[in-house]
């Protein structure tokens, strides 16, 4: 079977799902929202699985990844039964030193590293907390330990921050069209953060994810005087 014919009875079987469309200019790019930290994205017959979860959705009712990304060691990002499960001959995995320390076979790339992997240029951006610690007085999430990615679709950059606070290397990305940035205590952002971190690089769609108990219209209010960000709420608990 055609792959691209594949692909589409494979979706149609797939679980129902939120989705949305974004055009770029070299073709659609579609996203469907998982839950919490993970996506799936779709451009140009080509399946990208981000942070894959088992314990989110039914993977095997959804169609093989042609690239996974992983942003960090933690169990609700790294599942490696789900990446079993998504995985064909050809999958090209690409995760953090720390992923592969713990087992996972890709390839690793480093923060600022910068690649084209299965056709699509990628970007690896710090994701670490600034303030944040556990009880213990050690970061939740300490630099250089877990990725964010942009990926080039086109003319359209895709930003996946990842479990990070608004950290000065987000605020130095440019021309930013789709942003997922997390949005949970205490381990990323608050609605108000989110809404600063959005307002110092200016992407033209935001997706709040990783929201946990977050009021998630808090960063809709905050973000009603920047019409410049389209903030696009689903459902990423």
């Amino acid at each position: 079977m055609h792959t691209a014919i594949l692909i589409a009875a494979l979706l149609t079987a797939a679980p129902a799902l939120p989705k949305d469309q974004i055009e770029t200019s070299s073709g659609p790019l579609g996203i469907t929202f998982i839950a919490h930290a993970t996506v799936m994205l779709e451009w140009n017959g080509k399946i990208i699985q981000v942070d894959p979860c088992g314990k989110l959705t039914d993977y095997t009712l959804l169609p093989k990844a042609d690239l996974v990304l992983v942003t960090h060691e933690h169990p609700d990002h790294l599942d490696p039964k789900a990446i079993e499960t998504v995985s064909k001959e050809g999958t090209v995995l690409v995760c953090t030193a720390a992923c592969a320390k713990a087992g996972l076979k890709g390839t690793v790339m480093k923060n600022g590293d910068r690649q084209t992997v299965a056709g699509i240029a990628i970007e690896a951006v710090p994701a670490y907390n600034l303030s944040r610690k556990r009880p213990d007085g050690e970061l939740y999430h300490p630099k250089g330990a877990g990725n964010g990615y942009v990926l080039s679709f086109g003319d359209t950059r895709v930003y996946i921050a990842g479990d990070t606070e608004g950290v000065p290397e987000m605020e130095a990305l440019k021309d930013i069209g789709v942003a997922f940035l997390p949005m949970n205590l205490p381990y990323t952002m608050t609605p108000e953060e989110v809404a600063g971190a959005a307002r110092s690089f200016l992407p033209k769609i935001l997706y709040p994810y990783h929201t946990g108990e977050t009021e998630v219209s808090k960063v809709v209010a905050l973000l009603k005087d920047t019409p410049a960000i389209d903030v696009r709420v689903r459902a990423m608990k």
